[in-house]
Formats: C-alpha cells, structure tokens, sequence
C-alpha cells in the first residue's frame, strides 16, 4: 500500500492554517484537526515585508539590539516617585492662562469629539473665560485657545485629558533618570470633566479641588516629602488591580500613605472629612496616579536612536497615535480611534459610545492595565470577558515585547514579571496589537461614562511607524 492510501486509511489529524473553518468541516470529516492562528508578517503587505526584511539586516538588527535593550532598561530601572501636588499654570511647561492641553495626538477644535468638547467648553467656563457653555464654544473656536497634546507637555490626561491653568496636578520624579511627569487629579466616577460632562455640578466639583482638595494635598507633601510609587504599584497588583480600571487596592494604598500627612495640615476638621469622603465615594483616587508613574518612566526610555520601542500610545476620540523612542520629539504615527466592546450602563447602547479616548493607555504601554489583567481577575466584571481571557491577554502580550519588568510581578503567572517594551516590528510581524481596557464615554457632549470594556489600536498606526523607522536606520 502506498504511503498515501496509508494516510487516508488511517485516522486523520490535520493542522489548519488560515481560515478557521476549514478546520469545523475537517472535523464533520470524521478527522481530528487543531487551528494554528498564524498571519502571515505585515498582513502580506510587500511595503511592509521588505521594511521587516531591511530591519533583519544582521548590522542594523543590531543596533536596534542594542537600542531596544537600553530603552528597556530605562523602562524598567525608572523608580517614579510621587513628590507634590501643585497647580498646572505652576508646574506644566508650557501652560498658559489660555492653554488647554488635551488627550491624544493633535487635534482641531472643529475636528474634536463630542466629549472632548464638553470637556473643553467645561474647562473654559471653570477658568472664567466664559459665561457658560454657550459663551465658551465660541471662544474655543475664535483661536483664542492654545490646544496642544497632553503628551508634549510631560503629562497625560484621562478620557478627554482636558487640563488648564487652575487644576491641580500630580507631580511625579523619576528618582532615577530626573525628568518629571504631570496628570490633574481624579473627579472620581460621578458625571465629570474628563468624560465631557460640563454642568454646574461638574464646575462646581472643579472648584472645590481647586480650593480644597487640592492645596491639601499640596500641602501633605510638602510635609511628607516623597512616596515611591513604583513599591506602591506593584503591591497593588498583588491585591488583586490592573491599575487602569481597577484601582481598589491601589486607592487603599495612596490615601494609606497619604492620611498622616493630611492630618497634619491646617485645614479644618471638616474639610478633611470631605476630602476623605471625596476618596472613598470611588476606588478611582489612584488612578491618574499609575498613569503620571507610566509615563515618567516611558518618558525616560523616549528619544534613543535605533530603538522600535513605542514609547506613548494615546488617542483622542477620533485618531489613536503613538509615538517610538528611536524618532525623538513629537513625531506621531496614527490611524482612526477604534470602538470599545463591553457593558453598557442601564439605559445605555453600543451606539450611544463614542471611540476610543484618553492617555491612559499610557498604562498598557508601561505592562499594566490590560497586559497584567491576570492580575486582576474580578475586572472581567467592568469590561467583560472570562478570567480566562484575561489570563490570555496577559501572557499573549508576551509576543509582541522584549522583556519582563521583575519589579512588577503577576501572582498568578508564578510571579512574571509584565510584558514591557512593545517593539513595533513584533506587532507587525505577529499581527497581535497591544490589548486596552478602558471606559467608554458618550459620543455627545455633556453626558459622561455610559460603560467599560477592550480595544485595540489601529494597525495602521504601527504600518507607518515601522515604514518611517526603517527609512531612519541604516
């Protein structure tokens, strides 16, 4: 007997690769068969192909090497630490009485989304630039407004990110490297500014941070000094966060840290009792925090010739960008804002969200947030999903960096360290794109949170930063 009809006597077990359903009708077959979930490199894209082929040079894969590591490196060896609170027309660079910094790659006042308009208008109106909203949808238009990234301010900015002179912010050293990095604090998770919320409530809320919360925090670190939040964040992953969105752990940890402090100072009884009130109303306090710690530590591995390593992913509502460490400055790489897919809020739909939004992606860029969702296992109920997903996207995530951080460590992978370091050309080699939970905001202004869930970046946006980089190394 041939070795064919040896083959088809016998029982069948066949590998698939392709298109998954070739692999049901082998089974209706009577055969066994397995699913191999390949992509061929770049989507097939000869462009793409031949820019992945140059990179494999062995001279120039290894000065990205070389790169890489280094980034890396300053990635993982950054001890972030938290050491004030100030207003931003006082910290930020840049920042003017008519600057208003936003999320994401740069954007146009007629080309912003709903929510990041309410929030703008809200800003305005909060900084008295205007009446109320009517008044400041015309002054954002007149050109009397600075816009400008969050990003190209060393800040980062959830949701709409919109930050003006009179909020306070978080102050964040590197203790290792010495740039610093800014965010404003968090309104908590009522109807707010950052989701594009703009009515008295809201304006009201911002005053009281301005006036209260604010300059008492400002004034407990100045007695404290300095809180490492490098230790801080990688308890938190041991209590049960991802710290994107979920914060349970970490907000214990800050206000914890906080507390001696805050009674130190010269406010009064009462209004220490609303601030403690204000940080127990949700378990977001801490949020803003991971963030400024993410990007003062991306910021510190930004700028290294050679290197593929994305050093920002943001988006604005409509674009989602990134930035790689090996093109320096504010050279940005886009392509369209996807849709989040998760649960909505009672009395919501899929087609009330709006795209994706916010800086805190900056957390997934670090290796926290989706990439250390194993961490976290209770967040499938925020954004959806199974445990085991979240498992998946913890160790898939893998595939597409060069490194583990062993200072922040999954319990549940036997103590691996995140994946860190996402390299431009894994994600295009792979076809895997960066995993993001985040919340999803309403498309029209004045509104707010209506439900969390995942995303992704657009592929194209990481096409066009590995075409850019290959033409800058030889």
């Amino acid at each position: 007997m041939s070795k064919i009809n040896e083959l088809f006597n016998g029982k069948i077990h066949a590998i698939n690769v392709g298109i998954e359903f070739f692999k049901d009708d082998i089974i209706k077959q009577n055969a066994n068969a397995s699913h191999l979930d390949w992509k061929p490199p770049g989507g097939g894209k000869p462009e793409l192909i031949n820019a992945l082929d140059r990179l494999e040079n062995a001279a120039v894969a290894e000065k990205i090497a070389a790169a890489n590591k280094l980034a890396v490196e300053r990635i993982i060896n950054s001890q972030p630490m938290l050491v004030g609170f100030d207003q931003a027309i006082n910290v930020v660079p840049g920042m003017t009485k008519t600057t208003i910094l936003h999320a994401g790659p740069p954007i146009t006042w007629d080309k912003m989304c709903g929510s990041m308009k309410g929030a703008v208008t809200g800003a305005i109106v909060f900084e008295g630039l205007a009446k109320d909203i009517e008044e400041a949808e015309q002054v954002a238009a007149s050109g009397a407004i600075t816009f400008s990234p969050c990003h190209e301010h060393n800040c980062v900015g959830s949701m709409a990110g919109v930050t003006s002179a009179s909020m306070f912010m978080h102050v964040v050293k590197n203790k290792t490297y010495g740039n610093v990095a800014y965010t404003n604090l968090s309104e908590q998770m009522a109807k707010i500014l950052r989701m594009g919320a703009n009515d008295e409530s809201v304006i009201a809320r911002l005053n009281w941070m301005r006036d209260v919360l604010g300059p008492m925090l400002r004034d407990a670190m100045k007695i404290a000094g300095e809180i490492d939040l490098r230790l801080m964040l990688a308890q938190a992953l041991h209590m049960g966060d991802e710290c994107h969105n979920r914060n349970n752990a970490g907000t214990s940890l800050l206000i914890q840290a906080l507390t001696p402090y805050i009674l130190e100072t010269d406010f009064t009884k009462e209004q220490k009792r609303e601030v403690f009130d204000f940080v127990a109303s949700s378990d977001y306090f801490s949020g803003p925090t991971w963030m400024a710690l993410c990007k003062c530590a991306l910021d510190a591995a930004h700028g290294i010739e050679n290197s593929t390593i994305v050093t920002t992913m943001a988006r604005n509502g409509v674009e989602f960008g990134i930035r790689v460490s090996g093109m320096a400055g504010n050279t940005w790489f886009t392509g369209p804002a996807q849709k989040v897919i998760g649960p909505m809020f009672a009395g919501y739909k899929p087609e009330d969200s709006g795209l994706d939004i916010g800086d805190s992606a900056i957390t997934e860029t670090y290796g926290i947030g989706g990439f250390a969702m194993a961490a976290a296992p209770a967040i499938v109920a925020l954004v959806g999903g199974t445990v085991e997903e979240a498992i998946g996207f913890s160790t898939t995530m893998k595939e597409i960096t060069t490194a583990e951080n062993p200072n922040v460590t999954i319990p549940l992978l036997d103590f691996q360290g995140v994946a860190t370091g996402i390299d431009i050309r894994q994600v295009i080699q792979t076809g895997i794109l960066p995993i993001i939970n985040t919340a999803i905001a309403h498309k029209d202004a004045g509104i707010g949170m209506i439900g969390a869930g995942i995303t992704y970046p657009p592929m194209e946006a990481f096409e066009k930063a590995l075409l850019a980089v290959t033409e800058t190394i030889s």
